[in-house]
């Protein structure tokens, strides 16, 4: 087409590639995943449906911190993996809101992670994006079972993956490390 071309003959151009089929282009995203810590896997829900790349991976523990059909949420669950032998799941309804309280998830979260890591396994937390609330469980699992303050966790975690944990999130994890610091005291 030359620079000097009708209006029509443009768009008659336009119109014949729309009408082409791209039979040649396909869209495949692909898993966004870091590992943060030994063991400790953080992603997105990509990388938590793709069961082939969680196989090739090694994932043997699966956290869902985004569990449900809502936006912004991620509908695996017990079922969505019954074809997975040896992969333990467990997911937490969570939205990615500052009003959501996500601390009353801490300990089980730590402790699920734990179970994986302490026993050679490796776990993937994820959420939709792999920022907010997987990141923010991990965080409490690093302050919770490896002893780190808030800002130990952030900085090993934030070395591996860019995370941005919600504001509400955030006090949340400031108020898990002052409790944290009083029972460590005793």
């Amino acid at each position: 087409m030359s620079f000097g071309s009708s209006p029509s003959s443009v768009l008659g151009s336009l119109s014949s590639l729309r009408s082409r089929p791209f039979t040649d282009v396909s869209y495949s995203p692909t898993p966004d995943v870091n590992e943060v810590y030994p063991g400790l896997f953080v992603g997105d829900a990509v990388a938590a449906k793709d069961k082939a790349f969680l196989r090739r991976m090694g994932i043997n523990y699966v956290l869902n911190t985004a569990e449900g059909k809502r936006y912004t949420q991620v509908d695996t669950d017990h079922l969505y993996y019954r074809d997975c032998p040896g992969l333990r799941y467990k997911g937490f309804q969570l939205m990615d809101l500052p009003t959501t309280d996500i601390s009353k998830y801490f300990h089980i979260a730590a402790n699920f992670i734990d179970e994986g890591v302490s026993s050679g396994g490796r776990v993937l937390v994820h959420c939709m994006m792999g920022v907010s609330r997987s990141a923010t469980c991990a965080l409490a699992f690093l302050m919770i079972k490896r002893g780190m303050s808030l800002t130990e966790a952030l900085c090993t975690v934030r070395a591996r993956r860019d995370i941005h944990p919600n504001d509400g999130f955030l006090r949340q994890l400031q108020q898990l490390e002052r409790d944290l610091r009083i029972t460590r005291v005793r």
